[in-house]
């Protein structure tokens, strides 16, 4: 594989992996608050959601990326760079999953769904629209 492919794969590994965490914390967060209004619910877990999915995406991040940063330590230009590109292609997608994410699950929630299937289905729906968005910037910034 190419090494331009595998920093795609790479990337989308953590993003999917720190999906997954995300996606039990979100669930057990929205079904713990079930009780509140939609918009409490809906408000309080997308903001577990945010803080959950950056702290474990970017511990992976630079888990996978020790070495390379260590190689480098006297540069680091390698670094900046890097992380700019992430937060360049990550910030469009993830206001989009934001947007998406709290409209999707206050809407559920007033169909009368139950929390936790509110969340767990807004989260696919927002999580799917998140990395078509991130890959495309991914092409548009190299990464």
């Amino acid at each position: 594989m190419k090494p331009k492919y595998k920093e795609y794969v790479k990337l989308n590994k953590n993003l999917l992996v720190s999906f997954a965490v995300t996606v039990i914390v979100s669930t057990i967060v929205a079904d713990e608050f079930s009780e509140e209004e939609s918009l409490v619910n809906s408000t309080i877990t997308i903001i577990v959601d945010f803080v959950t999915y950056f702290s474990v995406f970017l511990s992976l991040f630079l888990f996978e990326n020790r070495k390379k940063y260590k190689k480098n330590a006297g540069n680091t230009n390698t670094l900046k760079k890097d992380v700019l590109k992430v937060i360049s292609s990550l910030g469009v997608a993830e206001i989009a999953y934001i947007i998406n994410r709290w409209f999707w699950q206050y809407y559920f929630l007033n169909t009368g769904i139950e929390a936790y299937q509110a969340s767990l289905i807004s989260q696919v729906i927002s999580f799917a629209v998140f990395l078509i968005i991130t890959n495309v910037m991914m092409k548009i910034t190299r990464f």
